[in-house]
């Protein structure tokens, strides 16, 4: 067994598969918002993944992008943003809480994805310490975290920018007293390494993509600081495993029964992402995956429900 207890968190066993809210509950809520969170947690949804990125002066907030699209943010005036996306990193803590991530814009292609998502108005960029505070509450105490880094493309061989975020970051886990439940994920095992070497009791999960796979509309695409894994001689878990990842976190169209079974056979635990579409939950349950990750955790509750597995001990 882990020594780590959040990893416990995310491992499945013969009767329990675990669910992750994907930026909350993406499928239905603003995602990465409060609300989106605070809702999941409140549906027994123990679980959540999330995007972490630096203001222009240093403040952890969660999102995605490293630009506001369009195509879920509104400016101060109500309207979706148009012409230049600003990227975080330029901007101030005080300049991104003037904005409204409540509501898709159905003339985009990524706000067509998610026709079920809530409209609404108010709804801000989260700060990570608000997220932090909120599962410090007893009411959550069972929630633990999928903090995704993002590694900006554009800084991907500024060791300074990796070691600026994983230790602005890490000390603000550290000073929630969350870091026992924390894991530390991202699809840039450089990013890792250096969260390996600063914070070696957060455990790490490695996201994995393959280079054909297409990246999601609207979305920055991993593809740029995931390593390449064609040859299809290089087998993924071991190198999970050598670089010292607790947990493999792969597509879910990655994955098979011979990949599962080494993986765990080395120790690690599997998170599958993002599983939304009804067969591809049923495919996963039928791996026995640990865990499931979605934008939808209602959905897969209730076919893990209906198949007789749990997805809380």
């Amino acid at each position: 067994m882990s020594r780590f207890p959040q990893v416990t968190a995310f491992s499945g066993d013969a009767d329990t598969i675990r669910v992750v809210g994907h930026r909350g509950a993406r499928g239905i809520l603003p995602e990465n918002s409060l609300i989106g969170f605070d809702f999941a947690l409140s549906i027994g949804v123990d679980l959540l993944e999330f995007d972490v990125l630096l203001t222009r002066d240093d403040i952890p907030v969660i999102t995605h992008n490293h630009e506001f699209h369009d195509s879920a943010v509104r400016g101060p005036d109500g309207a979706f943003l148009n012409g230049e996306h600003s990227r975080v990193a330029s901007l101030t803590i005080s300049e991104i809480e003037r904005l409204d991530i409540g509501r898709l814009n159905t003339e985009t292609e990524y706000g067509r994805r998610f026709p079920d998502q809530a409209q609404m108005d108010g709804v801000r960029v989260p700060r990570l310490s608000e997220l932090l505070q909120l599962v410090s509450q007893p009411r959550y105490a069972s929630a633990c975290l999928m903090l995704e880094l993002k590694s900006d493309p554009d800084l991907a061989h500024d060791a300074a920018a990796r070691e600026r975020i994983v230790s602005v970051v890490c000390d603000e886990v550290h000073r929630a007293g969350m870091a026992d439940r924390t894991l530390l994920h991202s699809f840039d095992w450089a990013l890792l390494a250096e969260c390996r070497r600063q914070a070696p009791d957060i455990p790490l999960s490695f996201l994995t993509q393959l280079q054909e796979n297409e990246h999601d509309a609207g979305e920055d695409s991993s593809i740029f600081v995931t390593p390449d894994f064609g040859n299809p001689d290089t087998s993924v878990p071991d190198e999970v495993s050598k670089a010292g990842g607790s947990l493999w976190c792969p597509h879910f169209t990655e994955l098979d029964e011979n990949s599962l079974a080494h993986a765990r056979e080395l120790g690690l635990a599997v998170a599958v992402w993002t599983v939304n579409d009804p067969d591809d939950i049923e495919a996963m349950i039928d791996l026995k995956v640990d865990a499931i990750v979605t934008d939808y955790p209602g959905r897969v509750q209730q076919r893990l429900s209906e198949r007789g597995f749990c997805w809380r001990r």
